[in-house]
């Protein structure tokens, strides 16, 4: 379907942002591994969220679709109840967190998804599972993965340069193992606030994660340091049911946020909150720098824009998933813009990297591939776009046709995290079509 800009009203109001799909399958999938009850508000609906909803119930949680939350029944006894392989549409991030808590299973487990999904790199967990007793079949390390018993722990090394879901999937499955885990994270550690997020939310369902015990590398930790090695410390223990409110998401944010920026305008956002771990609150630094006025409150952030905007270099190493939207901004702002530090960009739903630049060129974008990033010129023209199905490309580029005839190929994937966009886009004056 096409997804573009119909017309565009005066830009303005307030809205409430769609919550976290990041915290969303988290808080989804911990409480599903708590010993009880937990009830989640706020929790996002979307395509990928909705996936890790039905592994989380093959593998033994009871979860159930109130009027204002959802009510999770977690259980203690990981078991797969189908024979069939679990689909996962195309959320790698399911797909991630759930391959290590599947080592927990009392019987195998084989996770498989869309063609995209299965493009995924998967090889840096599957090594990071293997001396913690895990044993995976796949074919070249990518879905679908059959994932068999034998989680016990102990202790293991990962790459932190291409996803920190690989992290994050260790750490939420280790307090569940026999003998906890010791993790490194051997350097290039990016996307860290996404682990730091994960940590955040373990420690509100019961159970914390430390600094590693060092118990082999004790004559060594000051050089281990030195080298950029984090590590982490996660004993046995148990999520405890807790009722959990979602906060608003950044990433969702990063798009109203852009289109008052682009036309000019003021627009306050609700539920986007000061103290959030969350790594796309670096949108608001990114718009500041860009010319916006921002004003940023406890629970809410205003934006103020004429309209005109400067280009920027931007390193967002810990905030991969605004590359796209600041590429964007990007190409309507005055002058050049530089974005680097996203070379793992490169490994989500497409190369996002390769596909920006693709598709600005289409629009007659000045810009120049970088193996991390990009340099864009400013000015596009009119013209018709894909978005590779990715959502992100999909409401990202619908951007430019606040100001040109842009229309994006393949517009309806925004569902997969941000399902309400086109309605919410429309409380501030602008009126996307998709047909």
């Amino acid at each position: 379907m096409k997804l573009k800009v119909k017309e565009v009203f005066d830009i303005g109001g307030v809205v409430k942002t769609p919550s976290s799909k990041s915290y969303s399958h988290r808080a989804i999938i911990i409480a599903s591994l708590a010993s009880s009850k937990s009830k989640i508000y706020d929790a996002l609906l979307s395509e990928d969220t909705l996936a890790s909803i039905e592994v989380c119930k093959s593998l033994g949680a009871k979860i159930n679709f109130k009027n204002d939350h959802l009510e999770i029944i977690g259980t203690s006894k990981i078991h797969n109840s189908s024979n069939k392989p679990i689909y996962l549409a195309n959320s790698g991030t399911t797909l991630r967190l759930i391959t290590s808590i599947a080592g927990l299973s009392d019987n195998e487990v084989t996770l498989t998804g869309d063609e995209s999904l299965k493009t995924r790199p998967m090889g840096p967990l599957i090594d990071a599972l293997e001396p913690l007793g895990v044993k995976i079949k796949s074919s070249n390390e990518k879905a679908p993965l059959t994932v068999y018993p034998g989680y016990i722990g102990g202790e293991t090394t990962i790459s932190g340069g291409i996803s920190s879901q690989f992290i994050s999937s260790l750490l939420i499955s280790a307090p569940l193992s026999k003998k906890g885990l010791d993790l490194f994270v051997l350097p290039e550690f990016i996307s860290q606030p996404y682990v730091n997020m994960t940590i955040d939310i373990m420690n509100k369902f019961g159970v914390k994660v430390k600094n590693a015990t060092f118990t082999k590398h004790d004559d060594c930790k000051k050089e281990l340091k030195k080298c950029g090695i984090e590590n982490f410390n996660v004993t046995p223990q148990s999520y405890k049911s807790i009722d959990y409110v979602v906060e608003g998401d950044y990433s969702s944010a990063s798009y109203i946020l852009a289109a008052v920026a682009i036309l000019g305008g003021k627009v306050k956002l609700l539920n986007l909150f000061k103290d959030s771990k969350q790594g796309d609150k670096l949108i608001l630094s990114i718009l500041e720098q860009m010319g916006c006025k921002i004003i940023i409150n406890d629970d809410n952030v205003i934006i103020e824009s004429d309209g005109n905007l400067n280009g920027i270099d931007i390193d967002l190493s810990d905030a991969p998933d605004l590359l796209i939207t600041v590429a964007i901004l990007g190409a309507i702002s005055k002058g050049k813009t530089k974005i680097s530090g996203v070379k793992h960009g490169r490994f989500k739903e497409t190369d996002r990297i390769a596909t920006t630049c693709l598709e600005l060129k289409k629009l007659n974008c000045d810009v120049e591939e970088l193996e991390d990033g990009m340099i864009i010129g400013d000015g596009v023209s009119s013209g018709t776009v894909d978005s590779h199905k990715d959502h992100r490309l999909a409401m990202a580029f619908s951007l430019l046709g606040l100001k040109h005839d842009v229309t994006v190929l393949n517009g309806e994937v925004f569902n997969v995290s941000f399902p309400n966009y086109i309605e919410v886009m429309a409380k501030i004056g602008v009126n996307l079509e998709l047909k």
